[in-house]
């Protein structure tokens, strides 16, 4: 059994504190002791992207990096985007919305991590830079694996997130 440690971290706004062996991932971390088990294990190496979270604002590969690295860090996941403020009616955030007003995903495993990947993205990316071309979006994308689609459903859903995004303003 490897040392333990205690890791304190903020996810989604709440405290999660909790014993963690220093091998522990970011990811099993935050489906074990956070109970927040939206953030989805693809490849476990970093390549597919479905564990994609944001740590303190940037998009990190949850399976790569250690919890006790995340110790004392904001960890957003995907339970996070959705609006709580009213438990009788959740609502989308922006981004899952465009996603689900675009049709696409078929299976959803790869969901969480494809719309946090773009949640960062499009924070990254200057409003003044307009609309951004399929070319752009597929660039941005090669960096995530789905097996179900052929990509365009999902890059038409960045698109829209991205039009609303510019549309709202900052």
């Amino acid at each position: 059994m490897s040392p333990t440690r205690t890791v304190r971290l903020r996810a989604n706004g709440l405290e999660c504190t909790a014993e963690a062996e220093t091998r522990t991932t970011l990811a099993d971390f935050l489906r074990r002791q956070c109970g927040l088990t939206g953030t989805h294990l693809g490849c476990e190496h970093g390549v597919c992207g479905t564990c994609t979270v944001l740590v303190d604002g940037a998009a990190v590969r949850s399976c790569l990096i250690l919890a006790v690295q995340a110790d004392g860090c904001e960890v957003s996941t995907i339970e996070g985007l959705v609006d709580t403020s009213d438990p009788g009616n959740l609502v989308l955030g922006p981004v899952q919305q465009a996603f689900a007003d675009a049709m696409s995903f078929q299976c959803g495993f790869c969901t969480p991590g494809i719309i946090m990947s773009t949640v960062a993205w499009l924070a990254d990316r200057p409003v003044e830079a307009g609309e951004p071309a399929e070319s752009e979006i597929r660039e941005f994308l090669a960096g995530t694996l789905c097996r179900c689609t052929g990509y365009t459903s999902i890059v038409e859903g960045v698109r829209l997130a991205a039009q609303r995004s510019s549309s709202a303003g900052p």
